[in-house]
């Protein structure tokens, strides 16, 4: 038997496409089997696999299954829940590896699937090698069995298990994504008074898209934060692995800010370390970890790249603007935005001051949103190139981690190409709003050097 993946499923992060369309259950089949059969080379045995609330998760799930019990592996069923509790139950369980079915914070046509072998994340160019896999049908044949596990209350136990402390009036969001139901066990676990909205799994998303890093999705979250009165929000995406928030009036707290006020006590319990953040985030961020004695490092964006930086280099703390958090310290180095939320309620208790008044004592920058430039596939890559040699050439000042990060006496800003989409993503950060237009400029001319026209502007 040998299996062709549509390509445009295999991601650089995940395996993620329409289903019915260029996501089948025949696609979930073969994909057990191709990592079933690398898993089994490797000498994993047994797999945990878990699912969000799409309509479509239970049957991919099933297929996925089929795959992978095929090929030898036997299976550890966790059912429904966010993917940083499939996370959780790799990480404790004593199994080698894990699966989760998801569309992530995607549209309700999409579904797709994360998955970890061996400590790892199984990303890039292995995603690749198993369509190549399929494509051969280099596949194992076994008879693995399928047990189940219900591990959602030792998820949410081990989410306040060493709680420190913080009693507010919190506002909650769970989008009718997958963390719904450890959210509502979650917050009759902790001090405060919390109201949520949103905690009844629906993969047709009825309320709002669970995208907390789009501010129009945050609209209900403001609302109840408002009309409550109360200290500040919480928001997750489908799949509970990207955290949102607002504080006591409404206002956005971005990734990046959101990684600078958790990085005081992270700092605060291990002095001097690392603490990552991708190309996107603000400079104010960088300068915050070094003022506060720890060492900033700039990396590329991705959450499984993110994740490998954290093991090469031992930081405690990474974040990116898209709300992927992730804690090793007193944590298990996963994004979690569950997580990511408790230690945000410690975070804030310990500064003594409410998280109104901490973004108020943040350093004010102007910045533009996500600028996307939608190009063809085959230049996307070739363009980036083209603008650091141009920029080489008239002696800029270039970070080449991820793209071209340029810094001028405006600020900065960044050209890269995106790994999921067939787009250039650029964003600028100045200390004026002049400043930043004159950013905006040299990336319209920069790219219009190279062709390239900005088509739509979005967050």
């Amino acid at each position: 038997m040998t299996h062709d993946f549509d390509p445009s499923i295999l991601r650089e992060y995940d395996v993620r496409g329409i289903v019915g369309d260029t996501l089948t259950a025949a696609d979930a089949r073969a994909l057990g089997r191709s990592y079933g059969a690398l898993a089994v080379t490797e000498g994993a045995r047994r797999i945990a696999v878990g699912r969000d609330g799409r309509s479509h998760s239970p049957e991919l799930e099933a297929a996925l299954i089929d795959g992978l019990t095929r090929s030898g592996l036997d299976v550890v069923r966790i059912g429904m829940g966010p993917s940083p509790m499939l996370y959780f139950a790799a990480a404790t369980l004593g199994v080698d590896g894990g699966i989760q079915v998801t569309g992530s914070h995607n549209p309700a046509d999409y579904n797709g699937f994360k998955m970890l072998l061996n400590g790892r994340s199984v990303f890039g160019e292995e995603i690749q090698a198993l369509g190549r896999r399929a494509a051969d049908g280099d596949w194992t044949d076994g008879a693995g069995t399928v047990d189940d596990a219900d591990v959602l209350g030792a998820y949410v136990d081990r989410l306040v298990e060493d709680f420190q402390g913080g009693t507010f009036r919190i506002g909650w969001d769970a989008g009718n994504g997958a963390a719904g139901p450890a959210l509502e066990q979650l917050i009759k676990r902790l001090p405060g008074e919390h109201q949520a909205i949103f905690t009844d799994v629906d993969g047709a998303f009825p309320n709002h898209h669970p995208d907390p890093t789009v501010e129009a999705n945050l609209a209900d979250l403001k609302a109840l934060v408002a009309d409550q009165k109360l200290d500040f929000g919480i928001a997750f995406d489908g799949d509970g692995d990207r955290i949102g928030a607002v504080d006591g009036l409404g206002r956005v707290i971005w990734g990046d800010q959101l990684l600078a006020i958790l990085a005081r006590p992270v700092l605060e319990a291990e002095p001097g370390a690392t603490i990552i953040a991708d190309v996107k985030a603000s400079q104010v961020l960088f300068d915050a970890v070094a003022a506060l004695g720890g060492k900033p490092l700039m990396w590329k964006t991705g959450h499984s790249l993110i994740k490998s930086k954290m093991k090469e280099t031992g930081a405690p703390l990474a974040g990116e603007m898209s709300g992927h958090i992730f804690f090793k310290h007193r944590w298990y180095g996963f994004d979690d935005a569950l997580y990511a939320a408790v230690r945000l309620i410690e975070a804030v208790a310990s500064s003594g001051k409410s998280l109104t008044q901490i973004m108020d004592d943040m350093p004010k920058s102007v910045a533009t949103p996500e600028l996307r430039f939608p190009v063809d596939a085959a230049r996307k890559f070739l363009v980036v190139d083209e603008v650091r040699e141009r920029l080489g050439a008239a002696g800029a000042k270039v970070d080449a981690t991820d793209g071209v990060r340029v810094s001028t006496a405006d600020g900065w800003w960044l050209l890269r190409a995106s790994n999921t989409q067939d787009v250039l993503v650029a964003r600028a950060e100045a200390n004026s709003q002049d400043g930043l237009d004159r950013l905006v400029a040299d990336i319209d001319s920069q790219l219009a050097s190279s062709g390239v026209l900005r088509a739509t502007v979005s967050h």
